[in-house]
């Protein structure tokens, strides 16, 4: 087809399956089915009922497939959709898309059945996604000109790289479970919302306002947000090279700091009334909290692994599901709206943080809360598959949010 058809035309021009007809439609479906799935999986592994042919123990199978399986899906989907908006160039449709959720589906294989194939070739596999994206979004920001988002282009090389760092350790039998790819791949993606939540989250809700004629509004971008992603940097770089160490303890503590205020002048305590939008929030306060368990776990105040469990589940779980079920419903013809049951998926996860947490906080009681954090992730992805499944799997009209 020709350059100058529009991307509506070319989604309209689309006659094959439905959900191979807009980016976020695929790589939705499967990242909320893998992030239930994947959490099965685990549970079944660590109780010696799946023993799948994986090179890696159950912990460190579960941390890769959360930070580089479940949200690269998300990072691909939402990608995917937003970038033709963001230049107004074709979108990925049809079965180049269907490739694409392919070269996804291919990485979760290859890992859980690492042992019977090279470990050079399973870090391949699974880093073909990766490297696609990348392709697209520079030829989309280099094309269209569209320097503003470099940084994001920037982040996903990055969280890529880290990726490729985790397998390289695992082709030459170093230890994965502590390993500078998994804490450079969370530190990344802890950057990607500080960079595009500090976007999203005051834009959304400042529309919101407007339409109801508040007198206060979102804080434009200024000065607060260029030191606190300054300040971002700075302990994320310091966490990835020295996790347990007190200098990453201070710049935690100053990041989480920053963030706070950054989050405060947004406007949030407005945003009740939204689940959308208070959600969008919430997940955005998750990751400054997490700078101050994190500075907690680097001075031996808690545990490492539960300190990290307020970005994992609370920051990046709670705002993954955030923008998939707004995007889903923009682009969908739903009213930008949440239902109750949409809702309820939200609180689940934050029972799932809260879970977690308390189980590093009380050894005591870890067994019984870690099955209610578990229990309440699974629900909540349940959940998510039962009402958004349908919107991504039928034809609908789609528009932009």
């Amino acid at each position: 087809m020709e350059r100058a058809m529009s991307t509506m035309s070319k989604r309209r021009a689309w006659q094959g399956p439905t959900i191979l007809s807009y980016g976020f439609r695929p790589f939705f479906f499967l990242a909320g089915l893998w992030a239930a799935l994947a959490m099965v999986a685990w549970i079944a592994m660590l109780t010696g009922h799946a023993p799948f042919p994986t090179r890696f123990d159950a912990f460190t199978w579960h941390a890769h497939e959360f930070v580089f399986g479940y949200v690269s899906a998300v990072i691909a989907g939402f990608l995917l959709t937003a970038v033709p908006n963001w230049t107004g160039n074709l979108p990925v449709v049809g079965w180049p898309l269907g490739g694409l959720a392919m070269l996804w589906l291919a990485g979760r294989i290859a890992v859980m059945f690492s042992t019977m194939v090279s470990p050079w070739l399973v870090g391949l596999v699974d880093l073909a996604l990766g490297v696609a994206l990348i392709l697209f979004l520079g030829r989309e920001i280099f094309t269209g000109r569209n320097w503003h988002n470099l940084p994001v282009l920037g982040l996903l090389t990055l969280l890529v790289t880290a990726n490729g760092l985790f397998h390289w350790a695992a082709a030459v039998g170093h230890p994965v479970g502590d390993n500078i790819g998994l804490r450079l791949g969370l530190a990344t993606e802890i950057m990607l919302i500080t960079l595009i939540g500090g976007r999203i989250v005051p834009s959304f809700t400042r529309n919101w306002l407007a339409q109801r004629k508040a007198t206060r509004l979102p804080a434009q971008l200024g000065r607060v947000d260029q030191i606190t992603l300054v300040a971002t940097g700075v302990a994320l770089i310091s966490f990835v090279a020295a996790p347990e160490n007190l200098a990453t303890g201070v710049l935690c503590t100053l990041a989480g700091s920053a963030n706070m205020l950054r989050l405060s002048r947004w406007q949030g305590q407005q945003t009740g009334a939204e689940p959308l939008l208070w959600v969008l929030h919430l997940a955005y306060g998750f990751l400054a909290l997490g700078f101050f368990t994190v500075a907690a776990g680097a001075i031996g105040l808690m545990p490492m692994a539960g300190a990290l469990h307020i970005w994992l589940v609370g920051a990046i779980g709670l705002m993954t599901v955030a923008v998939m079920t707004r995007a889903t419903r923009g682009h969908t013809g739903k009213q930008l709206t949440a239902p109750p049951s949409t809702a309820a998926i939200y609180v689940l996860i934050v029972l799932a943080v809260v879970a977690r947490i308390a189980a590093a906080l009380w050894p005591a009681a870890a067994g019984v809360v870690l099955d209610i954090a578990a229990g309440a992730w699974i629900a909540a992805f349940a959940l998510f598959a039962v009402i958004y499944g349908p919107m991504l799997l039928r034809a609908s009209i789609t528009k932009r949010t």
